[in-house]
């Protein structure tokens, strides 16, 4: 019999240091608010992670220093073969201390102060973070928006963005965050020749690859040209799949031997490429097992999705909920309230009391946008859609 797994019970997730919480007066101004904005699931991860790292922690009392698995490398292997058509050999992935940590790292290694970064706002913010803080200078080649209300990437921009900035690396978010665009091959195989062609290393941050929608398919970066292997850096992991970001577990590939090997070895120098034992568990459990959990995962997020789609098109006029391509991150146009950036983040948070992602932080054309988290029982959903609805109704 097919199991069933629950999605509908409400954790209480207080008491357990949960940023989504714990950082509500901090990031909003006060904490009566239903926090909708940290990009982790509210669903009980699932069990076989749970299962396998407790029984290594019961199993044994020693938790001292463990070599690297090779079945944990091998469940990689094997997921990113059979989900995504995604080759690799072992000695193409390094353990990484996290996607950001590990864009950090990169970003170090391969620039030098000065040297220009290429992102695609509106995009996940901490890319530009990490980029200026570092001494590095942004050039944003801004999205497109089409016709049908979705978004594209300026192809033209960023050919003309290569030829006169000169770049030395381009962060391609892969699913895009925040907007949920899962990029197709033949888009990612044109940014790989302009890619090459200039010299730019190419970051792929993959790490909602997993979480595409129906209708929908992951392509890696670097499996769509010889080029994309040749100039690209791919980071991923199992934690935003698998609800266990508190866990880190993420990994790196390098097709390219020319910058594999010096990468690997400076990561390794470092001591930043060695992952801890629960880590390895974890991945591999979720690799190995997972799967069932993550299809009815999905399904339901989906729902969630279209709910909110839904809901946005007849109860809220002036908000559009863009049905994202992958991830559980639904990117809401509030352009049509009339309302300046700073308004339509004081009618979440102190009209509809909801902690949402305020779109400028993904850049100046993310204003007038929030972004959602759709990863929460249909219920929280529910009740968070309703305050919407009634602040909104407020300023009639």
């Amino acid at each position: 019999m097919k199991q069933t797994y629950d999605f509908d019970s409400v954790i209480d997730r207080s008491g357990t240091s949960a940023v989504k919480l714990d950082y509500l007066a901090e990031e909003f101004g006060r904490e009566d608010l239903t926090p909708l904005w940290v990009a982790d699931m509210d669903f009980a991860s699932s069990a076989s992670i749970t299962r396998a790292i407790a029984q290594r922690i019961t199993s044994h009392p020693v938790y001292g220093y463990t070599a690297p698995m090779a079945s944990y490398w091998q469940s990689i292997i094997d997921w990113q073969r059979e989900r995504n058509g995604f080759e690799l050999g072992t000695e193409e992935i390094c353990f990484i201390p996290g996607i950001v940590t590990g864009f950090g790292l990169a970003l170090m290694h391969f620039t030098q102060p000065g040297d220009k970064v290429v992102i695609q706002e509106p995009v996940y913010h901490p890319f530009r973070r990490l980029t200026e803080g570092n001494g590095r200078c942004i050039v944003s080649n801004d999205l497109l928006e089409t016709g049908d209300g979705f978004y594209e990437m300026d192809l033209k921009g960023l050919e003309h963005i290569f030829e006169t900035q000169h770049p030395r690396m381009m962060v391609v978010c892969n699913p895009h965050n925040p907007i949920g665009i899962s990029w197709p091959a033949s888009v990612l195989a044109q940014v790989a020749s302009l890619a090459r062609k200039h010299g730019v290393i190419v970051i792929s941050d993959e790490i909602h690859g997993d979480l595409v929608m129906s209708g929908h398919r992951h392509t890696p970066f670097a499996t769509v040209s010889d080029d994309a292997a040749a100039v690209s850096i791919t980071f991923g992991a199992p934690s935003k799949t698998f609800n266990i970001a508190g866990i880190v577990s993420s990994w790196c590939v390098v097709k390219n031997p020319e910058l594999r090997q010096p990468f690997f070895t400076w990561l390794e120098t470092n001591e930043l490429s060695s992952p801890n034992f629960i880590s390895m568990i974890a991945t591999e459990a979720a690799y190995r097992e997972g799967g069932p959990w993550l299809e009815q995962c999905k399904a339901y997020i989906e729902n969630n999705i279209d709910y909110i789609v839904e809901f946005c098109h007849n109860h809220t006029p002036g908000i559009r909920a863009i049905k994202p391509q992958a991830s559980y991150l639904v990117w809401l146009d509030c352009r049509g309230l009339g309302l300046t950036h700073a308004q339509v983040v004081d009618l979440f948070v102190n009209k509809a009391q909801l902690a949402l992602n305020e779109g400028s932080m993904f850049g100046h054309a993310g204003e007038q946008h929030m972004r959602l988290n759709a990863a929460s029982p249909l219920s929280v959903i529910k009740d968070a859609l309703n305050k919407l609805e009634a602040a909104v109704k407020q300023l009639k």
